[in-house]
């Protein structure tokens, strides 16, 4: 290589490095920060797709990198609250994979309230918009009065969580309710369904980390569906673990469809089905 031509090789390396794509080391800086501003340890999430998310919404703002962004989230709250609501990666929807809510209602609630009686502890964890847990309180008032049920809804992400405290919806997000319940507990407003009071009721919300928090205990169903397959496997293995310490001995973990817990058995569960998980031991 001659000097002419080494010149050109740094100096386009250095380019790069200024205006171009951002760099390993840049998103470890970046990593760091974040978890001091929010406390989301963004090592927990798969790094390809979590950097390629990060990056577009940096460049949709306007900024050059990773630092003036960081900047400008630590003093703009509006740019702060819209980096944490895109990081959590919250897509939800009422009875998602409506065969799996049919197995939940017609086979595990009956097998849950005869083992353990009304007063059932589910958790559902990862809440999001409040879909989830206001699905859960549906589809229970097919066994149990609605005053006699309390659903613990938790989400990392306090936008999301101030949303299901709303209980304002698109149509489309109810593709899946039933008829009758969709019929009995919302009210068309405008374009959008507004849930009833008597459900919302039904749920407490509160703001938790699962990489971080202490978890609920002795629960009877846990739900996190759709949300680890974001994580790296490390993270996926203590979230599954710490699950198992929280279910009681009989108890089940509800997942999503396109998740699945690969050494279940040495977690303490058995496997009902592809979804339902039984805490075992």
């Amino acid at each position: 290589m001659t000097l002419e031509t080494r010149h050109s090789f740094v100096g386009s390396f250095l380019s790069m490095i200024i205006v171009g794509e951002f760099i390993v080391y840049d998103y470890e800086t970046f990593k760091k920060a974040v978890f001091t501003l929010t406390k989301i340890d963004l090592n927990a999430y798969k790094e390809k797709q979590m950097k390629r998310r990060i990056d577009t919404l940096i460049a949709k703002n306007g900024f050059a990198g990773y630092e003036p962004y960081v900047d400008a989230i630590k003093s703009d709250t509006a740019l702060f609250d819209e980096f944490v609501n895109y990081l959590t990666i919250n897509v939800s929807e009422f009875y998602r994979n409506p065969d799996q809510w049919d197995l939940l209602d017609k086979e595990f609630f009956p097998e849950l309230i005869k083992k353990f009686g009304k007063n059932l502890k589910i958790w559902s964890a990862a809440c999001s918009t409040g879909d989830e847990p206001y699905s859960l309180v549906m589809a229970l008032s097919r066994h149990i009065p609605l005053n006699q049920i309390k659903i613990y809804a938790t989400d990392i992400d306090k936008q999301v969580l101030a949303k299901a405290q709303v209980g304002l919806y698109h149509e489309k997000s109810l593709a899946g309710v039933p008829e009758d319940l969709k019929k009995k507990y919302f009210t068309k407003v405008g374009p959008s369904y507004q849930i009833s009071d008597e459900i919302k009721s039904r749920v407490e919300f509160k703001q938790a980390n699962l990489l971080k928090d202490s978890y609920p205990t002795n629960c009877d169903l846990i739900v996190c569906r759709n949300v680890l397959i974001y994580f790296t496997e490390e993270a996926k293995d203590e979230v599954f673990r710490k699950f198992s310490g929280s279910i009681k001995k009989g108890g089940l973990l509800f997942i999503g469809s396109t998740e699945q817990i690969m050494d279940y058995k040495t977690m303490g569960y058995g496997r009902r089905n592809s979804f339902f998980y039984e805490k075992v031991n």
